[in-house]
């Protein structure tokens, strides 16, 4: 059986040397990163195969003959510099990690609740306004979207001026939001309100609609005066919503036609107006300890948590009792039903989570205030219902 071996003899093999046609095939090179250490391959046809190598001896048998994964993976290239694949990914993942950590700084920043609730008051009380099938056109999309999207805009720039001129406040009531944390330096917060209001603004002069613009002006101006610190302003001790205060607006927009001001959207009005009082109230109850720091004499800090917490519930408590009475008085019987009772409902729920409420734990009353905003997110559901 032919053997593979190294032949010494080569080693001194003279360049000129001729050797037969039929003996020689031609041999496989490489050379090391160094220039030495050539590894070559020949086979002779009578003599079988034969490895040369100008360093080692090495007997090719099946225990010996061993491919390092170190040596792949630290090959060189053509250019004789090491190849590195780790780093690369260590750099994609950085990447990803300084993406995410971005999005979720501006998820933060823009309160989401709220977003979800304006996004939410706009769609419902458009509804409203929907008589027939045959209204819900591509016209009224296109509008409900316009009027949507710049609504967004505007309660970011306003959620945003708070922070900006809460921040010693939330770095006791809320220190995991951006500026509170330092994730995001006043500056940043300051281009970030700018850049929204601007396209907000910008979104509504582009749309044309004088109702939508106007609308978007009121809450610039509400929203600013209840943040902003300045002379006869600050009005955070008196906070009302101020995107609420102009729901028969927004609807009305999307069809781009005169306000008709029907008993539903009445209704809507003042339910919605009356609901975004008490959460501005309730909103005060977990950050009574910044609050009184700084001064803020805000109801929580005159009253007191416990006694603010239940005049809140008894407000929507008096709310779902005049829904009720709305139900009752529809002409529609589904109508009926449904008002009665999707409101009968969600009363009983609110007062049994609030009797299990725990008014010494700020963590209890937190989550309590965020649960008010998801019954602020079903009566949006059921507002269209109203008829």
């Amino acid at each position: 059986m032919d053997a593979l071996r190294l032949r010494p003899s080569m080693l001194a093999a003279r360049p000129g040397a001729a050797r037969p046609r039929d003996h020689f095939q031609p041999s496989f090179c490489s050379t090391q990163q160094n220039g030495q250490g050539r590894l070559c391959f020949s086979s002779r046809r009578t003599q079988g195969p034969t490895l040369y190598h100008c360093q080692k001896f090495f007997s090719w048998t099946s225990s010996d003959c061993r491919i390092s994964h170190r040596s792949i993976n630290t090959s060189v290239n053509a250019s004789g510099q090491q190849l590195q694949s780790e780093p690369e990914a260590h750099d994609s993942a950085s990447i990803w990690r300084a993406i995410s950590s971005s999005l979720d700084a501006f998820y933060r920043f823009s309160r989401p609740h709220t977003v979800i609730g304006t996004a939410l008051s706009i769609v419902s009380v458009s509804l409203l306004a929907v008589e027939s099938l045959a209204d819900i056109s591509p016209l009224f999309l296109t509008g409900l979207l316009e009027a949507v999207v710049a609504a967004l805009f505007m309660n970011i720039y306003i959620v945003g001026l708070n922070q900006l001129f809460d921040i010693e406040i939330d770095k006791v009531n809320k220190p995991t939001l951006p500026l509170a944390s330092g994730e995001y330096s006043p500056a940043t917060g300051v281009a970030i309100v700018s850049v929204f209001a601007a396209m907000s603004f910008g979104l509504g002069w582009v749309v044309g609609s004088p109702p939508l613009f106007w609308a978007l002006f009121i809450s610039f101006v509400l929203g600013t005066a209840y943040s902003i610190n300045l002379p006869y302003l600050r009005w955070k001790r008196f906070a009302v919503v101020a995107a609420l205060c102009i729901l028969a607006v927004r609807a009305t927009f999307v069809f781009r036609r005169p306000a008709v001001f029907s008993k539903p959207l009445i209704f809507a009005t003042g339910f919605m107006t009356f609901f975004s009082v008490v959460i501005a109230l309730f909103k005060d109850i977990p950050d009574i300890e910044g609050d009184r720091i700084f001064g803020i004499r805000s109801f929580s800090v005159r009253l007191g948590q416990k006694k603010v917490f239940w005049i809140c519930v008894g407000l929507l408590e008096m709310a779902y009792s005049v829904a009720l009475l709305m139900g009752a008085t529809s002409s529609s019987l589904w109508s009926k039903i449904a008002t009665i009772a999707g409101h009968s409902i969600l009363a009983a729920i609110l007062w049994n989570s609030a009797r299990s409420v725990d008014l010494t734990s700020k963590a209890a009353i937190t989550s309590f205030y965020m649960f008010i905003w998801k019954l602020f997110y079903a009566e949006y559901l059921l507002i269209p219902l109203v008829r």
